[in-house]
């Protein structure tokens, strides 16, 4: 025998693995953006979700340095629990609630159960697994971070998506309704990812109108099935208002649905490699509350098994000491103050030259609307600057844009919408 046949229905994988993509579009970006800088072109590179500062060094918290130091080294090289240390889950339910022990506040404390995950992208792979059946399909607003979809495929369900702007520029809760409603009459139950303060790609917030206009519309939903409603916290602590302000809207479904934060350090602490998460679930009822507990404990150990030691001791760290506590509050303010200055002045300047974006109210991001997205994204390419396409719009990711390449980036911009038809 001289050689194997290769015949393609022979092929090891299973069929619906074969023919994906290891690479992430973003992070592929931003590869060939790196490559062409080091071969010696002045590039602008828009793509990546993590915090630079005006020299393009990674911003770091000198908080969380410190934190790590006080770490033993035999304690962070150990393994931890597979749920994750239990102070450190009591830190997140305390940075998640606030310290009032009155209100909404402490009734979602008293239904809370949470454990760690790698990062908030583990925590939404929890859902997906544990709130939907295989084939089922996840729903969320039609600007989304793409990876939603990615970790629906990879479980055995879909994404299907709702219009997120209406002809007013507000959130489309209409839409949702009518979303929600389709899904329920399909599947019987709906997972629903709303992704808000600060949502990726768009920059958007729900402000209290939005909000009030959407608690109508979830209540009825969850009347008539099972709903579980996940909301995706990653950028919360780079908004403009209280990043707990979502308590006093979602408290009143507790024991109506099930309610689940993904709640992250990367952005945070800017800890981005570090993989520290945690998916909180508030059940009213206690019975069910321990079932959660239990599957999303054997979802962990059935996937990653446990999570970065050293990290979740040094973010406890950071989330229970008082000292360092107040410094990251202070060194993070910083880091939010030097987005607000590249915002002003992208606004600016995006409306001098009749750029179309949604709102901003906080975050990495912000998204500019073209008819061709991908044909956007090229001619920009063309000029050396790197932005993300997504369906309807190009995402623009203002946390690694220093101040200083902004003009060029809305002159490609604009040029690079005028080139797609717009």
């Amino acid at each position: 025998m001289t050689g194997r046949v290769t015949d393609p229905r022979s092929r090891r994988l299973i069929a619906r693995q074969s023919d994906l993509r290891g690479d992430d579009p973003i992070f592929a970006l931003n590869a060939e953006a790196a490559r062409r800088s080091a071969a010696g072109e002045d590039v602008v590179n828009s793509t990546l979700g993590a915090l630079l500062d005006e020299e393009l060094r990674l911003a770091t918290l000198g908080a969380v340095t410190e934190a790590y130091r006080r770490v033993p080294v035999e304690r962070g090289a150990g393994y931890a629990p597979i749920g994750g240390p239990q102070a450190f889950l009591e830190a997140v339910l305390a940075d998640l609630l606030g310290s009032s022990s009155q209100g909404s506040g402490n009734e979602l404390a008293r239904s809370a159960v949470a454990v760690a995950t790698p990062g908030g992208t583990g925590a939404l792979a929890l859902a997906v697994s544990n709130f939907l059946e295989p084939g089922d399909s996840l729903l969320t607003s039609s600007y989304y971070w793409s990876p939603y979809g990615t970790i629906a495929a990879h479980a055995g369900r879909t994404l299907a998506t709702f219009r997120m702007f209406a002809q007013s520029g507000r959130f489309d809760v209409e839409a949702l309704g009518a979303a929600l409603e389709q899904s329920g009459a399909r599947q019987g139950r709906s997972l629903l990812f709303l992704n808000t303060p600060c949502h990726n790609p768009t920059g958007y917030s729900l402000d209290d109108q939005d909000w009030s206009a959407l608690a109508g519309v979830l209540a009825s939903a969850a009347a008539r099935q099972e709903l579980t409603v996940l909301l995706d916290l990653a950028y919360s602590r780079y908004g403009a208002g209280d990043p707990r302000d979502w308590v006093r809207h979602l408290a009143p479904l507790l024991g109506r649905a099930t309610l689940l934060v993904a709640w992250s350090a990367s952005k945070a602490f800017a800890q981005y490699g570090a993989r520290v998460g945690a998916c909180v679930a508030f059940e009213a009822d206690a019975r069910e509350r321990e079932r959660v507990r239990a599957a999303l404990g054997a979802s962990c150990r059935g996937t990653w098994s446990n999570c970065n030691h050293l990290g979740m001791l040094a973010i406890t760290e950071c989330l229970s000491d008082p000292e360092l506590s107040a410094r990251a509050e202070r060194e993070r303010g910083e880091l939010c103050a030097l987005l607000a200055r590249r915002v002003e002045l992208f606004t600016h300047l995006a409306r001098g030259a009749r750029l179309v974006h949604p709102r901003y109210a906080g975050g990495f991001f912000v998204t500019v609307f073209t008819p061709d997205a991908e044909r956007t994204a090229e001619h920009l390419r063309t000029r050396g600057v790197f932005v993300v396409p997504v369906a309807g719009a190009v995402r623009v990711a203002i946390c690694s844009t220093p101040l200083g390449a902004i003009p060029r980036l809305v002159e490609a911009l604009a040029a690079g919408v005028r080139a797609a038809g717009g």
